[in-house]
């Protein structure tokens, strides 16, 4: 463990828990004050401030299933989108694909109180592997589909990951889809690209907004056959 002091995209300084070489390249974990950041490769990936959006992606893709509901959530990150699966009534079983340890073992240790102790549920599988391989190697169905990997279709932590938004990869994803699947994006800004994407491919497609304290509003792409 580190102790140096860096700047946040607060302006406020914040300590380096842990630096590590990851799977993606360089990944740290930073705080400030009782909030923690994941920065990779220098770039800002996500925080424990809000979670707002992380929390709809999995609200929406849910809405309206009836009965149990198996889940899938692409990206960990700070635990707010598993938090909030193991807390609603339809999940019956959540499949978490992270593709760095680190991540994994950070929530078993300083961001365990932000997944809720999710980790330790009967009903939660977590999966160490890079999303995109996973899906195409991988059998089984869900019925919701929850992918958090980057700062959004057009800002892709490492160029592989901009597999996933192309027709390979929306057609891998909706191998995976059960009868009644539904797919949830997020992005950390609209993404007219994808979303035209998206409409050619699928029957169902809706963009939610989600207005955070500065900039532009985060989006949720929700899709269905």
């Amino acid at each position: 463990m580190e102790a140096v002091r860096t700047e946040t995209g607060e302006g406020a300084e914040a300590d380096v828990v842990e630096r590590v070489a990851g799977v993606g390249g360089e990944l740290v974990l930073r705080r400030a004050g009782t909030d923690f950041e994941i920065i990779s490769n220098g770039m800002f990936l996500m925080d424990t401030r809000n979670g707002e959006s992380e929390r709809l992606l999995v609200r929406a893709a849910l809405e309206g299933l009836d009965g149990p509901a198996r889940l899938l959530i692409g990206g960990l990150g700070v635990g707010f989108s598993l938090a909030e699966a193991v807390a609603h009534p339809a999940v019956a079983h959540v499949t978490v694909v992270e593709r760095e340890p680190a991540v994994i073992a950070w929530h078993r240790g300083v961001l365990r109180p932000f997944s809720r102790d999710a980790l330790e549920d009967g009903r939660v599988e977590v999966v160490c592997a890079d999303l995109v391989d996973w899906i195409a190697g991988s059998d089984g169905a869900f019925d919701a589909l929850c992918l958090d990997i980057d700062n959004g279709p057009d800002w892709t932590v490492t160029p592989g990951n901009a597999r996933l938004y192309g027709g390979g990869g929306l057609a891998a994803l909706e191998r995976r889809m059960s009868g009644r699947g539904r797919l949830a994006f997020w992005s950390a800004g609209a993404a007219p690209a994808f979303e035209r994407a998206l409409r050619d491919r699928f029957g169902g497609v809706r963009a939610v907004p989600v207005p955070v304290p500065r900039g532009e509003p985060d989006v949720i792409y929700l899709a269905h056959r």
